[in-house]
C-alpha cells in the first residue's frame, strides 16, 4: 500500500467554513463541506502539483468505491488558499446530503426521490441581492488573469487546462426570458479568453443559436466554483425552458440569491466561489481541444470553437474550484447522474403511457446514456417492445444512446450480473432484438467514423418472459428484487455494507 505523507494530509475542520442562515446552506459550498465533514467523507490533501498530480490522484478517486471528498491546497505555484475541490458528489449520501435526504437513503428510494422532486417541485425565482461572498474580489480589465487560480492539466494529453469540468455555464436565449445553467467545456486560451465547447443539441446551444444567427455576441457566466446542488441541476435534464437556479430554489425551499452581472446583466449565485462573465464571439475562433470526455475516449479532437472575450472575474477570499474532470466509466459525475438520469426515464417512460413499469436505471459503467435497462410487469402483448422504443427515444434518452434492454419485474436493473443473466436466458437473438436507425448522436461518439457523427443506431433487447408463454417459462431461483434490498438492509453489517 502507497505512504501517506502526515504532512501532506490536513484534518478538514481548517477549511474556512462560513456561518449562514439556514435556509442558505444549500447555496453556499463552504457550508456544504462542513456538512460532508460531519459525514466524515471529507479530506485535505496539501502540496499537489496541477501539472499531473492533481488529475491522477481525481482519476483514482473516480473509480474507488466510497472515496471521500477531496480538497487540494497549498498547490506549487500559487497562493495558499486557492484550492481545488473534486469528489465532491460521487457518493449516494453524499448526493442525499445535498439534496436535503436522508444520508442513509437506498438506491431506488433516491431514483425515486429524483422522480418526485422533477415531478412536483415549483421553481422559486431568484432573489436579486447588491453583493455577496462572490463579490470579495471584482477584476476587470488589465487586472483580469485566469492564472491566478491553481487550473489542473486534467489528463496528460488534453490540448490545455480545463476552468470549467465541475461549472455551471450560464445562458439567456436572446429572444424570451429563459435562463440555462449547463456543465460545458471551459478550456483556458490565455489569462483573459477561454474557449466554450457545449454539444449540438444542448439547451446552451439553443441560445448560443439565438445570437450567432443574427451575428451578436452571447452574454455568458461561468460558475468555476459553486455550491454542489447547482453543479448537480446543471448537468443533468431539468425540464427544457426551466432555470436550473429557480428549479434549485424550489428544491431547497428557498431563492438562490443572486446578483446580476455588470456586464451581462445575467444572475450571478451570492455564494458563488469564482464566476467568469463575458461574452462568446459569434465570429473569433480558435482551437479548443481535444478533451478526455465522459465517454472514456478523446472521441473529438482539436477543432475551432468560439472564444469567450472575459470583462470581469468575481470571486471570494481563499476560492475553490470545482473539478469534475471526465473519466472513463464509471467517473464521479456518472456516479450522481445514474440517480437522476433513471428518475428521469423511469418518470418520462410513465408520461409517455407505458404502463407498470417497475424501475430503470441508466447504468454508469454507460455513461448514464450508453446503457440503460427498464423492468416492467407484463400486462399486455407488445408491452416489451412499447417500453423498448419510448426508452430508446424518450427525452433523456435520446442523445448519444446506444443499448436499451427490458427486463421483467424479478430482475433488479442496478445489477449488471442480473441484467446480463436475463439476457442470456430469457433473450433469443433472432425473436428478441431490434434496431433503430438514424438516431441522434454526437460529436462525442467514438464508436462513428470522424465526420460521419450525425446518427448512430440503437440496439434493443428484449430480455423479459415470452409473453406468448410466460406462464409456461422455467421458474427463476434466488429472491425477488424486494427481499434482496431487506436482506442487505437486515444482513448487511455482516459483509461491511
Amino acid at each position: 500500500m502507497a505512504e501517506n505523507p502526515s504532512d501532506q494530509v490536513r484534518e478538514a475542520p481548517y477549511l474556512p467554513y462560513e456561518t449562514v442562515a439556514d435556509d442558505e446552506v444549500t447555496h453556499s459550498l463552504r457550508a456544504w463541506l462542513r456538512a460532508v465533514d460531519d459525514l466524515g467523507e471529507l479530506k485535505v490533501i496539501d502540496g499537489l502539483d496541477w501539472q499531473e498530480s492533481i488529475g491522477r490522484v481525481s482519476e483514482m478517486l473516480h473509480h474507488t468505491d466510497d472515496s471521500p471528498a477531496v480538497v487540494f491546497d497549498r498547490i506549487p505555484g500559487f497562493d495558499p488558499g486557492y484550492r481545488i475541490l473534486v469528489n465532491s458528489l460521487a457518493t449516494r449520501s453524499r448526493l442525499a446530503l445535498t439534496l436535503g435526504l436522508d444520508t442513509n437513503i437506498g438506491t431506488f428510494d433516491l431514483v425515486d426521490a429524483w422522480e418526485r422532486l422533477t415531478t412536483t417541485t415549483k421553481p422559486e425565482p431568484t432573489l436579486r441581492v447588491d453583493s455577496g461572498p462572490v463579490t470579495e474580489n471584482i477584476l476587470e480589465g488589465d487586472d483580469i488573469n485566469l492564472d491566478l487560480f491553481p487550473t489542473p492539466l486534467w489528463h496528460p494529453e488534453d490540448g490545455g487546462r480545463y476552468i470549467g469540468t465541475g461549472c455551471g455555464v450560464i445562458t439567456k436565449h436572446r429572444n424570451s426570458d429563459w435562463v440555462n445553467v449547463g456543465t460545458y467545456r471551459v478550456m483556458i486560451l490565455d489569462e483573459q479568453h477561454t474557449s466554450l465547447y457545449m454539444s449540438p443539441s444542448k439547451d446552451g446551444m439553443e441560445h448560443r443559436n439565438s445570437y450567432f444567427d443574427v451575428g451578436e455576441p452571447m452574454p455568458v457566466v461561468v460558475l468555476a466554483g459553486l455550491a454542489p446542488i447547482q453543479f448537480m441541476a446543471s448537468g443533468l435534464e431539468i425540464p427544457h425552458g426551466v432555470n436550473e437556479l429557480e428549479w434549485v430554489g424550489g428544491i431547497s425551499g428557498v431563492p438562490v440569491r443572486c446578483i446580476e452581472g455588470a456586464h451581462t446583466g445575467l444572475p450571478i449565485p451570492a455564494h458563488a466561489e469564482i464566476a467568469i462573465e463575458g461574452f462568446l464571439s459569434p465570429t473569433e475562433t480558435r482551437p479548443e481541444g481535444p478533451f478526455g470526455e465522459w465517454t472514456g475516449y478523446y472521441a473529438s479532437q482539436s477543432r475551432e470553437e468560439p472564444v469567450l472575450d472575459i470583462k470581469a472575474i468575481y470571486h471570494r477570499n481563499d476560492p475553490i474550484l470545482l473539478g469534475c474532470p471526465p473519466e472513463k466509466p464509471p467517473y464521479e459525475a456518472q456516479r450522481f447522474q445514474q440517480y437522476g438520469r433513471s428518475g428521469n426515464l423511469q418518470r418520462q417512460l410513465r408520461a409517455a403511457g407505458v404502463p407498470n413499469v417497475v424501475a430503470a436505471w441508466t447504468h454508469s459503467v454507460g455513461g448514464c446514456r450508453l446503457f440503460n435497462v427498464v423492468s416492467i410487469k407484463q400486462s399486455h402483448a407488445g408491452h416489451a417492445r412499447q417500453a423498448l422504443h419510448v426508452a430508446a427515444q424518450c427525452g433523456q434518452a435520446a442523445y448519444l444512446g446506444r443499448i436499451v434492454i427490458v427486463v421483467d419485474e424479478d430482475i433488479d436493473v442496478t445489477d449488471l450480473n442480473e441484467v446480463i443473466w436475463a439476457v442470456c436466458t430469457r433473450m433469443d437473438p433472432e425473436r428478441d432484438t431490434d434496431i433503430i436507425r438514424r438516431a441522434l448522436t454526437g460529436a462525442l461518439d467514438p464508436a462513428i467514423e470522424p465526420g460521419k457523427k450525425t446518427f448512430n443506431s440503437r440496439l434493443l433487447i428484449d430480455a423479459t418472459r415470452p409473453w406468448e408463454w410466460r406462464d409456461r417459462f422455467p421458474q427463476a431461483i434466488g429472491p425477488s428484487p424486494e427481499v434482496k434490498r431487506e436482506t442487505r438492509e437486515q444482513f448487511g453489517w455482516i459483509v461491511g455494507r
